[in-house]
């Protein structure tokens, strides 16, 4: 509820009043202070702060940050019947999700040097719903380019070790990423890695036909183990900082952990679907579950969870990789032909706290996990946090209510989605960046969002 406060010379443009809110330290009960799209004040309940207008969350409402997604293929330009900056930016901010940060590959072309940096800036300008930032591509034959990427605001570099399923963005090989991270290292940057052995996969079994079993072991655990260990090798030799991409498999897990202890500097990711799925209950055909690397066995998923519990894995984020309903093949069900990708930008906080809660683990955690962490890996100094002098991005979460996923209604470009039918816990009643809503009753249709550069408060 929004009431307006009679007052002369309001203290804030917006107050924000919340028994339940998830802070830096936890979660409390508490008052925001909103000046100028900034956290200017948080105070007690009951503190006597003057708000130009005054937001009171309702008994079940619990006031986050905004989410952080910095794994987001938006596809656009080049495949923008795929996804696009309008249609992923408003599926963000329904989500709860105040700042992406964009993948240089699946759109054309991809960003590989400064001239399509700025070729992707034009297009998302005007076009944002949230704030938007950029990864940059560290491709073979463009290694020149990156300091000049570097210098035009990316957040880092992406780089696959085996085809990227596009030809556009090829892969390092090892002479080529231990170069790239040398030149990362020198620029203080951060390298994200698709970790999975080109050599191992090609030696698997293809993929092919419905069943996924047959798809999973063309995408062994062993390749991604294999990779992750090159990766941390290299690290550890050049100084770079890395981060491994969608970690789905859990036997990688020591090994980052020792690395750690070693002093290299390596941060992990995961994503809602490792969390959410298993490949037992997969049904044959079902491709709107197909991804690289794959969804694995319940105990994998469960090992997965407990690196989160171990502080291990950093941040959860969505690896949201749309395409058109044709390439998803859900014609014929062939996991070797079908695109690879979930689509689950809008689903993430509810498909993660649906899961999270039946582990015991606190609302306050999954902010840690999919606001706070992605904002540290990626450098967002200004996100991820309910805290004075940040951006004044938040999320009203209804973490008691729920809903059944209806893709149809969904914001994403296409309708398509593995949480199709599935029931999730948690509804995001409304999203404010920098003190404006934009998602929920008070929100306009206006794009609010801003394109964002590396380095900026």
């Amino acid at each position: 509820m929004v009431e307006p406060v009679n007052s002369s010379a309001p203290e804030f443009d917006v107050v924000f009043r919340a028994r339940r809110l998830i802070g830096p330290n936890g979660e409390v009960s508490g008052s925001v202070g909103v000046r100028e799209g900034r956290i200017a004040a948080v105070e007690a309940l009951d503190a006597p702060m003057r708000g130009a207008r005054t937001v009171e969350l309702a008994e079940d409402e619990v006031l986050l940050p905004g989410m952080v997604d910095s794994h987001v293929h938006v596809n656009d330009p080049g495949r923008s019947e795929w996804e696009g900056f309008p249609t992923a930016t408003r599926a963000a901010a329904e989500g709860g999700i105040t700042t992406i940060v964009d993948m240089p590959l699946n759109c054309l072309p991809p960003t590989i040097d400064a001239g399509s940096l700025e070729v992707k800036r034009e297009v998302a300008r005007n076009n944002v719903h949230v704030d938007v930032g950029f990864w940059g591509g560290a491709v073979h034959g463009n290694l020149d380019e990156l300091r000049g990427l570097h210098e035009s605001g990316v957040y880092g570099f992406k780089c696959f070790l085996l085809h990227s399923g596009v030809d556009e963005f090829p892969p390092l090989d090892s002479a080529e990423l231990e170069r790239a991270l040398r030149i990362v290292a020198e620029l203080e940057a951060t390298m994200i890695v698709h970790a999975e052995d080109s050599d191992a996969i090609e030696h698997a079994p293809s993929a092919h036909g419905e069943n996924y079993r047959d798809f999973l072991h063309s995408r062994p655990r062993g390749a991604e183990n294999m990779a992750i260990a090159q990766v941390l090798e290299l690290a550890r030799r050049t100084g770079a900082r890395v981060h491994i991409l969608h970690l789905s498999s859990s036997d990688a897990l020591p090994m980052i952990a020792s690395a750690r202890a070693d002093g290299v500097r390596a941060t992990v990711e995961t994503c809602p679907h490792y969390l959410s799925f298993t490949s037992e209950e997969i049904p044959d055909g079902a491709t709107q579950f197909k991804c690289c690397p794959p969804v694995r066995e319940a105990a994998n998923r469960e090992l997965l969870w407990q690196g989160l519990a171990d502080g291990i894995i950093d941040c959860v984020v969505s690896d949201h990789s749309p395409c058109t309903p044709e390439l998803k093949r859900l014609d014929i069900g062939d996991f070797g032909v079908a695109w690879g990708g979930v689509s689950s930008l809008q689903l993430g906080l509810s498909a993660v706290w649906s899961q999270a809660r039946l582990r015991g683990f606190e609302l306050a955690d999954v902010v840690s996990w999919m606001s706070a962490g992605p904002a540290r890996v990626s450098g967002l100094r200004a996100k991820g946090a309910l805290a004075v002098g940040s951006d004044a991005d938040l999320c009203v979460f209804a973490p008691d209510d729920a809903y059944v996923v209806d893709a149809e209604k969904l914001h994403h470009r296409n309708a398509v989605s593995a949480y199709h039918g599935r029931a999730l816990a948690g509804v995001v009643r409304s999203t404010w960046l920098r003190g404006t809503p934009i998602a929920g009753p008070e929100a306009g249709t206006a794009p609010a969002g801003k394109l964002l550069n590396r380095g900026e408060a």
